[in-house]
Order: C-alpha cells, then sequence, then structure tokens
C-alpha cells in the first residue's frame, strides 16, 4: 500500500513505520489513524515480518499529539462535520455508539493491543498526548535522549484517552500515572525510564538500531506462531479476575500448539543442537480461541 501521512519499510524482517508529518511534528489525524490501522493489517498479513517499529519523521518529535490546527474545536468533533450526521439529537441526547464519539486514538491503541507481531517504539523526540498514550500497548519503548514524553490532556481541558487509563497505571504503577496526568507536565527520556515508561535511552544516532536490535532478539529464535500466542495471553491476562483464566487458555492453547510441527522442530532442532525451522504462518496458522480473543463491542 501506498501511504500519505505514515511510512512504512519493511526489511529483513522488520517493519519500520514512520509517523511522517514533517510540516506538522507528526501530529496525529484521523487520516493518520486510518493509515497506522491498515498498516498494522498488513504486517499482520505479512509472515516475512517479525516486528513492527514505530518512530516519527525528523529529529524533532516522534508525534506532538493531536494536530490542533482547528483552533478551539479541535476536540469538540461534532463540529468537524458538516452537522448532518450528528450523534446529538434536537433534544439535546447524545448516541454514543456513533462513530463521531469514538476516540480515534483508541482505535490506534486497541489495534496495537490486537497485534500478533511484536510492536516497538522508537521514540525519537516529543510524545505528548496520542504521541505518548499510542506507545503504551506497545511491547518495548526505546527513547532518544532528547525524547520527552507529556500526557498534557487536563491542560488542554480535556482527559487522557486511547485506553491510557488502562494501559498506563500498569506500565508505571497508580502513583506515577495520577502524577503524569493531572499535572501534565513535560518529563525527560531520564525520568520516563526511572518510572518505567521506557526501557532503555539511546543517543539519537543509535534509536533506530537499538530499535532493530532488541527487535531481533525478541523474535529470532522464537516460532512466530508462539510470539503471538504469547503477546496476546500476557496483554490479556492482566486484566483477568483469576488465574484459573490462564490455565484455561495455557491449556487449549498447548495443546493446539503441542500438534503443531512447530513444536516438533522446536524439540528435535535444541536435540540436535542446530536453529530452529518454525514453518507454521501467524496468517494462517493461528489458533484463535474466541472465549479469550473476542473484543467486547464498542457501543
Amino acid at each position: 500500500m501506498s501511504f500519505d501521512q505514515i511510512r512504512l519499510d519493511k526489511q529483513d524482517g522488520i517493519a519500520l513505520l514512520t509517523l511522517h508529518r514533517p510540516d506538522r511534528m507528526n501530529a496525529f489525524t484521523g487520516h493518520m489513524m486510518g493509515e497506522i490501522i491498515a498498516a498494522l493489517d498488513e504486517c499482520d498479513a505479512d509472515d516475512a515480518v517479525r516486528a513492527v517499529i514505530f518512530t516519527g519523521h525528523g529529529d524533532k518529535a516522534y508525534c506532538a499529539g493531536a494536530d490542533l490546527g482547528a483552533g478551539a474545536a479541535t476536540f469538540d468533533y461534532d463540529k468537524h462535520g458538516d452537522g448532518s450526521d450528528s450523534p446529538v439529537a434536537a433534544d439535546g441526547t447524545i448516541d454514543w455508539s456513533h462513530p463521531l464519539v469514538r476516540d480515534g486514538g483508541g482505535r490506534v491503541s486497541m489495534r496495537i493491543f490486537a497485534a500478533k507481531k511484536p510492536v516497538l517504539g522508537a521514540i525519537n523526540g516529543a510524545a505528548v498526548g496520542i504521541g505518548a498514550t499510542m506507545t503504551l500497548p506497545m511491547d518495548a519503548r526505546l527513547a532518544s535522549e532528547t525524547a520527552r514524553y507529556g500526557f498534557v490532556f487536563a491542560r488542554r481541558g480535556i482527559v487522557p484517552e486511547a485506553a491510557s487509563s488502562w494501559f498506563l497505571p500498569r506500565l508505571v504503577g497508580i502513583a506515577n500515572a495520577v502524577d503524569l496526568c493531572y499535572s501534565g507536565r513535560l518529563i525527560s527520556a531520564a525520568e520516563a525510564h526511572e518510572k518505567g515508561l521506557v526501557q532503555s535511552v539511546h543517543a539519537p544516532g543509535d534509536l533506530i538500531d537499538a530499535a532493530i536490535a532488541k527487535a531481533r532478539e525478541m523474535t529470532e529464535g522464537s516460532a512466530p506462531v508462539s510470539v503471538a500466542l504469547t503477546r496476546h495471553m500476557l496483554w490479556r491476562m492482566m486484566g483477568a479476575p483469576h488465574p484459573m483464566s490462564a490455565h484455561r487458555w495455557d491449556s487449549r492453547v498447548i495443546f493446539s500448539r503441542g500438534r503443531s510441527p512447530d513444536a516438533a522442530e522446536g524439540v528435535t532442532s535444541f536435540l540436535e543442537k542446530r536453529p530452529p525451522n518454525f514453518t507454521a504462518s501467524v496468517a494462517n496458522d493461528y489458533p484463535w480461541f474466541a472465549e479469550f480473543e473476542d473484543a467486547p463491542p464498542y457501543s
């Protein structure tokens, strides 16, 4: 596919997804949202892709947040159209299931959450608003020394979005989450690392290479379908009410994977002291257990 507001470059098993709006510090738009989702769909369907790395164009910003070009009406989504398809009825009631009500940043977070390939962030500069929250469902976040994070929503008169009220406390703890979100202050890459928001900090010129090295470390010796399943199991079980939920899912997946050629190859290659050659396809052989993986409907 060709894209306007992102770039997608695939090489040697790694897809580099670059937010690309140089004149707007890679600010987020509805159009960018659609392109990110389409790019992740493409990567999940491409068995040559083992991992996806997000970064931003240039050395100043990863993503400066929502594009504020609409001024005071930026977050008044009901005013963005011509009024012919409004979620607000004449009597003032609101249709909460209407597409205009649904948060676009949340749609990106939900798509990253659902990805079957590891997703990493190479945060090359300012990551503010949705630029910060879209990184939370990623499996690793590596930052440039020049990066800055800002959960600035309260300073703009809104609230954290992109399902960050679920993700952020799980990553940094509730005390750090409320500090960052109530104050809306910008924090350095060093403080983000201290709080556990990013895993490592790198010189700007080393960031992408470090992210690629981490992606390869995560994937090179592992069965792609097993990585995809493990990604879903670990993320989803963070919200499970009881370990029995994990036991039920583990049991189904172990049984399913144990019957696959990958399991035989994993054991045989270990005994023969050679690299494994896993052949199962994420696109075609992923065993879906709907009771654990089907997302609740948005309504």
